[in-house]
């Protein structure tokens, strides 16, 4: 954890040395909010096994919010009806029923059907919902392998440490040395400096961590710390869409420089399922 702190201290040392890059302050601003994020996981981690869950119940809750303020009509109904899907979730999960994993992407899936013949904002609104537990979703079935206490422990770590440096190394290499846009329209700030940074910088640090940790081998830890990262990048270029096609720039102004909670717990909707099912093929 101490370590985790140490990479964070040293981004925040490197913004403040090229702060020309980015308009005076923000690019300070948004690096230094992880000093509030950050805490956060702290807690949820001294608090296993059941810090995990909180935290997504306080995503999942934070988000309804947040996409609650966009409700075109009924704010208060929706949600209503995103608190009785993520108790459902909870609940069919904590009774670790069979299946139970497959009812959020059910129902994702239903909805987006729904949302592909009538396009809507409030239908919208309800796939980011599910897609968000969806994603979630998968950071509880992390208890669910056929794994110690410790372990399981351990690979909770893994998951948001990865994911949230990828997010740094990401935005500071565009920041600071990207010029080449990948997708303008969707999100103006994704360069390829900064996707190519992310992807080495997780790699080392999914080398590094997974080794202290004794996860696994180095060229698996390579492999996966890659994945994770290109997982985050397309999980934050889906809720860029979707902010662009509700004619948004932020899903609210919840962290200073980031946004809401759906700008940061973005990439983690993708990054959680793809280590719960890179898991689940090697255990098996």
């Amino acid at each position: 954890m101490l370590v985790l702190y140490f990479v964070l201290g040293a981004a925040s040392v490197t913004v403040m040395w090229r702060g020309r890059a980015s308009p005076p302050g923000m690019l300070r601003l948004q690096v230094n909010a992880w000093w509030y994020i950050f805490p956060v996981f702290s807690v949820a981690w001294a608090l296993y096994p059941w810090g995990p869950s909180v935290l997504v119940v306080l995503i999942a809750a934070l988000a309804w919010r947040e996409l609650a303020l966009h409700h075109p009509t009924a704010p208060r109904r929706f949600q209503w009806a995103c608190a009785v899907l993520l108790a459902l979730q909870l609940a069919v999960m904590g009774a670790e029923l069979p299946g139970a994993i497959a009812l959020m992407p059910a129902l994702m899936l239903v909805q987006f059907i729904w949302f592909w013949h009538q396009p809507s904002p409030a239908r919208l609104l309800c796939l980011l919902f599910l897609l968000l537990c969806a994603g979630l979703g998968f950071v509880l079935q992390l208890e669910q392998l056929p794994l110690d206490m410790a372990q399981r422990r351990a690979w909770f770590f893994y998951l948001f440490t990865v994911t949230a440096l990828n997010d740094v190394a990401q935005f500071i290499c565009g920041k600071c040395l990207g010029h080449h846009k990948i997708a303008k329209t969707l999100s103006p700030n994704k360069t390829w400096a900064g996707l190519l940074g992310g992807v080495v910088v997780s790699a080392l640090v999914s080398l590094a961590l997974g080794s202290h940790l004794q996860l696994a081998s180095g060229p698996f830890l390579l492999a996966l710390g890659a994945a994770l990262s290109l997982a985050g990048f397309f999980g934050d270029l889906m809720f860029s869409a979707a902010k662009r096609a509700l004619g948004l720039k932020d899903f609210s102004n919840l962290i200073p420089g980031h946004g809401g909670i759906l700008d940061r717990a973005d990439s983690l909707v993708l990054t959680a399922p793809v280590l719960y099912a890179v898991l689940h093929l090697t255990l098996h």
